[in-house]
């Protein structure tokens, strides 16, 4: 390589630099935000992401002190102070039930069914558990009613709402109509056996061919 090739280069590499310092210089405040906006974030997500571990562990926590009450009514009085969630609302339900106090059972699981945010399926669960805790306290048309509402065809707790409304109509002294509704849940495909077993049950109690 001759003198003057190697002055050239040495010059355009003095360029090259130059303009590389001067490029920094105009814009390296871009690429500063820009890590500074990176690392905020991270730092942000993970005190979010800690945040929510500390919640559900407080809200476990809370849960197991109020199963660790040895009296059912002791139980949902500590589940009655809680948040309400899917698990806390059923288990202050099933809590109020084991105490006997049914309005309390029926309030708890009007409040899942309504509870905003939460699955249809638990939502119709509460429906369902709400209208058998109260059961005592409606008529046989309202039960009916109510039970009709989760009888949808496709709906998750069809079934075992017809069977109740059977049962409804039993206690109304409308045979003829239990005995439709039961022959209906046993021919249909999805019973399960538990289920089966208990309808024809009852169909044969009422004088019919369970077959």
């Amino acid at each position: 390589m001759s003198n003057n090739e190697s002055f050239i280069d040495e010059v355009n590499e003095e360029v090259r630099r130059d303009q590389l310092f001067t490029y920094i210089r105009k814009y390296g405040w871009i690429a500063a935000l820009t890590v500074v906006g990176l690392v905020g974030a991270t730092a942000w997500t993970e005190y979010q992401a800690s945040q929510t571990r500390a919640a559900a562990q407080a809200a476990g926590d809370a849960i197991f002190d109020a199963l660790e009450q040895n009296e059912w009514a002791d139980r949902q009085a500590a589940f009655a102070q809680l948040p309400p969630s899917v698990m806390t609302l059923l288990m202050a339900g099933a809590a109020a039930q084991e105490a006997g106090d049914t309005a309390a059972a029926a309030e708890a699981f009007t409040a899942l069914a309504n509870l905003e945010g939460a699955r249809q399926v638990y939502r119709d669960l509460g429906a369902f558990k709400a209208l058998l805790a109260n059961a005592e306290n409606l008529s046989t048309d309202e039960r009916i009613a109510g039970f009709q509402n989760l009888a949808a065809p496709g709906a998750t707790f069809a079934l075992l709402a017809k069977e109740q409304i059977a049962v409804a109509q039993l206690d109304a002294g409308d045979a003829e109509a239990a005995m439709a509704t039961l022959r209906e849940i046993s021919s249909d495909a999805t019973v399960t056996q538990g289920l089966r077993n208990r309808v024809e049950g009852l169909i044969v109690a009422l004088g019919g061919d369970a077959s």
